[in-house]
């Protein structure tokens, strides 16, 4: 988030020497799908392994649960209902962060986006290959977030908690296409999902599909 975090329907677009990874809001009543989801939220492992099959390759990110507790269990469960299976790299910033987290069906983006969790400390540094949810503030995270592309410890000032790390393939994420930077609107991918984003950027680059693996996989 830059020092302003604007919470309208317009795509958020800070200073460069200010650029933070940041989602856009839309207030709206929650729905009974939101509901189910967040009663039905798992515990997530305290160690677990996510496959991300992207378009350019296989990438595995490590997650440790105690970095981030309410952020692990989050994505964790995002992970293991198929949520970012198709998400688009909709924002790539060359030497700072790809970003990713709007779901291509407006309709489950919708279940998920009014249903933002509480912040976690910071105990791991936004170091490269590091992964973390974006924020538009205090306590705002749900879905969106990003992946570091360089050490960018500044973050860790602003409250963003990285909680895993890539482990293999960072290559891959290193080869994401940067050629739309940030001309997507992030509203209209909420209100229009991937239907926007094929048209009007075909080459985007997205997760072909995210799940859970390891030993450990499974809740305690």
């Amino acid at each position: 988030m830059g020092p302003v975090a604007t919470l309208s329907g317009q795509d958020e677009k800070p200073a460069a020497q200010e650029d933070t990874p940041v989602p856009v809001e839309v207030e709206e009543t929650p729905s009974t799908d939101e509901v189910e989801i967040q009663s039905a939220k798992a515990q997530a492992p305290k160690r677990f392994k996510v496959i991300f099959e992207l378009s350019t390759g296989e990438v595995e990110i490590e997650v440790a649960r105690k970095l981030a507790p309410l952020g692990v269990d989050q994505f964790y469960q995002a992970v293991n209902d198929g949520f970012y299976d198709e998400c688009r790299f909709f924002r790539v910033v060359k030497g700072f962060v790809v970003q990713f987290g709007i779901n291509g069906d407006p309709q489950i983006q919708k279940s998920w986006k009014d249903q933002p969790i509480k912040d976690d400390p910071v105990l791991f540094s936004n170091l490269k290959g590091t992964i973390c949810f974006a924020t538009s503030g205090p306590d705002t995270r749900t879905t969106q977030m990003f992946i570091n592309l360089s050490d960018n410890s500044r973050l860790n000032k602003l409250g963003f908690a990285a909680f895993g790390r890539v482990n293999k393939g960072m290559k891959h994420i290193e080869a994401i296409t940067d050629e739309y930077g940030e001309q997507p609107q992030q509203d209209r991918i909420q209100a229009e999902g991937n239907a926007y984003l094929k048209e009007s950027f075909p080459k985007m680059d997205y997760i072909q599909r995210a799940y859970v693996v390891g030993r450990d996989a499974k809740a305690k």
